[in-house]
C-alpha cells in the first residue's frame, strides 16, 4: 500500500503509505547515485517490500531507463513529519 516514495539521499528513503503513515528506511550502506537520480525499482515475489529486498537505482541512459546499482534495504521505522508553522 505504498502511495509514494521520497528519496532523501543515498541512504534514506521515506515510504508514504495509504492512511498517511510514513516509514523511513535507512539503508545499511550508501547506494551510489540514489540521491542524485531519486528513482529506484524493485521486484518482490510477495505483495510487500521487506528489509531483505534489493532495490535498483533507475538510470536514464540515452532515453532508456535501466537498472543501476543494486542496494539492500534496512529496517522500516515509522516516522512523523514535523508540521510547518506558518
Amino acid at each position: 500500500q505504498i502511495r509514494q516514495s521520497l528519496v532523501r539521499d543515498d541512504r534514506t528513503i521515506d515510504f508514504e503509505m495509504a492512511g498517511r503513515k510514513v516509514y523511513r528506511n535507512t539503508l545499511p550502506q550508501s547506494c551510489p547515485s540514489l540521491g542524485f537520480r531519486e528513482a529506484f525499482t524493485y521486484s518482490t515475489s510477495i505483495s510487500q517490500l521487506c528489509n531483505t529486498e534489493i532495490i535498483y537505482v533507475l538510470e536514464n541512459v540515452g532515453g532508456q531507463m535501466r537498472r543501476g546499482a543494486g542496494c539492500g534495504l534496512g529496517k522500516f521505522v515509522p516516522v512523523e513529519y514535523a508540521k510547518d508553522e506558518a
